[in-house]
């Protein structure tokens, strides 16, 4: 069984710069969305015909699958992760569905997500994957990830699925993760992983951390 993190936070809050530390030769990036990385981006390439790059572009819950499957990549990042949702159900608005077939509609949206989830879950003890989503706040003030419909929600819990859960943070214009729940949220991190509140948001720092914490191998 992998190890599963999820990061969620507003756009602009430093998820996708996280990521700026990584060695690119260990890392699988899959968006679902195309967008330019917003660092320096040596080393970065998109995956193409005759280019070994580590760049996958696909909102497609099979297709995610079966790249997180088939790579050898000990480390794999699904970005802008609610995109597979919103792109589908974007997709689908036109969509002449009514009745038990447009309440479908949320359940298929809800299903792909889980299995990308699930299949996840389902790679090799040495692999970490890292999920990054947009957030929510509900009318009560609880921060969440951001998803549609409600059966991800109260059937699921998406952060229920993950053993770690950070939460991005803008203070005085520098980005930082938070780590510890404050009770309206859903951050959570094993004890003993990471002893301050606040962290620079290096997920790379982050996964060195991890490899230790579970003693893993991180041979490729």
């Amino acid at each position: 069984m992998s190890v599963m993190t999820l990061v969620i936070g507003e756009s602009g809050t430093g998820k996708s710069t996280s990521l700026r530390m990584f060695n690119p030769d260990e890392v699988l990036l899959i968006q679902a969305i195309k967008k330019p990385l917003p660092f320096k981006s040596n080393g970065w390439k998109r995956l193409a015909a005759g280019v070994q790059g580590n760049i996958y572009t696909s909102d497609q819950s099979p297709q995610i699958i079966n790249a997180m499957q088939k790579t050898t990549r000990k480390i794999i990042i699904v970005d802008d992760f609610q995109y597979t949702m919103s792109n589908e159900f974007m997709r689908r608005v036109t969509d002449k569905e009514v009745g038990n077939a447009a309440f479908a509609k949320y359940n298929e949206i809800a299903k792909n997500a889980w299995d990308i989830f699930n299949a996840a879950s389902k790679l090799p003890d040495d692999v970490r994957v890292y999920i990054l989503m947009h957030s929510q706040t509900d009318e009560f003030g609880r921060t969440k990830a951001k998803t549609i419909g409600k059966l991800l929600d109260e059937k699921i819990t998406i952060e229920g699925l993950f053993s770690i859960v950070f939460k991005t943070v803008l203070r005085d214009g520098q980005y930082y993760f938070s780590t510890k729940n404050s009770g309206s949220d859903t951050i959570k991190t094993p004890i003993g992983l990471l002893d301050d509140d606040l962290v620079e948001n290096d997920l790379a720092a982050i996964d060195s951390k991890i490899v230790d914490y579970y003693e893993l191998t991180t041979e490729q």
